[in-house]
């Protein structure tokens, strides 16, 4: 079995294609969703958070996720922080998840891939990109972010140069169709590559 990072940034649609992958029948692991879970569940990671972000952190054991987010997308060192708590935690669970599983690949979907070492746990990397205007659009629709605030996060992420660098393969997001069509070419390669580990 082979594990398959799939990332991108805010707005490319990722997720979007980790379900085409998980509609083919493709085991798939979404970092994001698994993070918010552990941030929930787990009285280790509520009370580092509550450490360091103070009684506002959680509404009741729910993470306040608005105001985690405004404080992190403004200050990249607490952004830090609440990585250094959670990503250890959720590596962790990939791992146990990774044993677990069955099938040729697996495919690990995470915003941050590749500045979390996440990347580290994977046998190849996918690279989601789109047009800058495609991704606002998505967000907006999404979200309901301004431009202003979905600029700042852009900003504050990897850009698609940098990402594209460091992958094995990159998918260009902009037609439904056009995209289904790179999912379907990626699934049969990388079916013969883990026939071939």
């Amino acid at each position: 079995m082979i594990v398959v990072g799939l990332t991108g940034g805010i707005g490319s649609g990722k997720t979007t294609v980790l379900g085409m992958f998980e509609a083919k029948g493709i085991t798939t692991y979404n970092a994001d969703l698994e993070a918010r879970k552990l941030m929930n569940t787990s009285a280790e990671i509520r009370t580092e958070i509550h450490t360091v972000f103070g009684s506002e952190s959680y509404i009741g054991k729910e993470l306040n996720r608005p105001y985690i987010a405004s404080i992190v997308f403004a200050d990249k060192e607490k952004l830090a922080a609440l990585n250094a708590i959670t990503h250890p935690r959720l590596h962790a669970h990939f791992k146990d998840f990774v044993k677990a599983a069955t099938g040729a690949y697996i495919v690990y979907e995470a915003a941050i891939l590749l500045e979390s070492e996440g990347h580290k746990l994977c046998d190849y990397i996918i690279t989601v990109t789109a047009a800058t205007e495609k991704k606002i659009n998505r967000i907006q629709l999404r979200d309901g972010m301004t431009v202003a605030e979905i600029t700042a996060r852009m900003n504050n992420q990897m850009s698609d140069t940098l990402r594209i660098a460091k992958s094995d393969f990159v998918i260009q997001n902009h037609t439904v169709l056009a995209t289904q069509e790179q999912v379907n070419t990626l699934d049969v390669l990388l079916l013969d590559l883990s026939i071939a580990k």
